[in-house]
């Protein structure tokens, strides 16, 4: 069994729910739409703006989870020097999104918060290898061309699609594991919560008959969310493409309520703080007539060594500053431990 070489060459990878990764190797050819047949990875940015998102490889291969990972190469520490985000600037998008809801604009939004790093070695040889080897629930991911790209491991489907069934997620909501008793009848965690899960499933409601399961804790050990599964019985033909930009961004990555102005805000506080293009963005894999997308979040982007570890929160009207900036380092913290020391 060969290793996999993640500093060989253009390479995507997605772990998909079933225990099975689909990998391809480069180079790959951009299209606007994906063949009939065959592989095609869908990578773009956060606002959709990518001509030509499906990136189809030369070649692919599509693994059980455990041999997958048992062909990722040992990765040793990066030597990541890591600078503290400026709280300053995001105090100030803050105050700006409350007064925005104050006025009525808003219900929530997601601001990010990038925080910057210089690696000693070449990321694609340590940090994208410790990504991918982190098991379902996460859904490991990635994408590396010439000396950028981003992995990460994401609790959140945007969603998946085989045949008349299509598979979502509620996720919303945030605390450390240790405080999961007193997370789990938190006012402020779950109205973000119901927010997101309320507002999909209404989304949802013109494609077909829709079944929520109810709201429970999912675990990912430093960090607890709320996660509503979402299961829709289709009513016709579905496009991946059009689901797509029908999903994204989902509630607890974009603003309520979602529309060319909202989104155009959120842009703009994105911009100001720093957030790759393309976080929180789907990631997607379609083999066959079979879709299945993620949420890009929870992970880390590079260009050369300068790394970017960007972290969103939902900001509702009783979020506090303290709190937001608190659920933020977490998350950071998160991913961070998902490198080798």
């Amino acid at each position: 069994m060969n290793p996999i070489r993640f500093d060989a060459g253009p390479l995507a990878w997605l772990a998909r729910r079933d225990n099975t990764v689909v990998v391809g190797h480069g180079p790959f050819r951009a299209m606007e739409e994906p063949p009939r047949d065959g592989v095609a990875f869908f990578v773009s940015d956060f606002g959709l703006a990518e001509r030509a998102p499906w990136q189809v490889p030369a070649r692919h291969e599509v693994l059980d989870g455990d041999d997958f990972r048992a062909q990722i190469p040992n990765a040793a520490d990066p030597g990541v020097e890591w600078r503290t985000p400026d709280a300053e600037e995001f105090a100030v998008v803050f105050q700006e999104i409350l007064e925005a809801i104050q006025r009525g604009e808003f219900e929530k939004t997601v601001p990010v918060v990038t925080e910057n790093g210089r690696a000693n070695a070449r990321p694609a040889k340590h940090v994208a290898p410790a990504m991918a080897a982190w098991p379902l629930p996460l859904q490991s991911y990635g994408w590396i061309a010439g000396e950028s790209g981003f992995a990460g491991a994401t609790p959140e489907l945007l969603f998946s699609l085989d045949g008349p069934v299509l598979e979502t997620m509620a996720l919303a909501g945030t605390a450390r594991s240790e405080d999961l008793a007193a997370f789990a009848v938190d006012e402020k965690e779950i109205r973000e919560h119901e927010f997101v899960a309320g507002t999909l499933t209404d989304k949802l409601s013109r494609l077909g008959e829709v079944e929520r399961q109810p709201r429970e804790a999912l675990d990912l050990g430093p960090i607890v969310h709320f996660h509503s599964p979402i299961r829709v019985a289709l009513q016709g033909e579905a496009d991946a493409d059009d689901l797509i930009r029908l999903l994204h961004p989902t509630p607890a990555l974009g603003p309520l309520p979602r529309n060319a102005a909202t989104l155009a805000r959120l842009g703009e506080w994105r911009s100001r703080l720093a957030a790759p293009d393309s976080f929180g963005a789907p990631f997607g894999v379609r083999e066959g007539g079979r879709f299945e997308a993620v949420v890009a979040i929870r992970g880390i982007w590079w260009s050369g060594r300068s790394l970017r570890l960007p972290s969103g929160c939902g900001v509702i009207e009783p979020s506090r500053l303290v709190n937001e900036w608190r659920e933020l380092r977490l998350k950071r913290e998160a991913v961070r431990r998902f490198l080798p020391v």
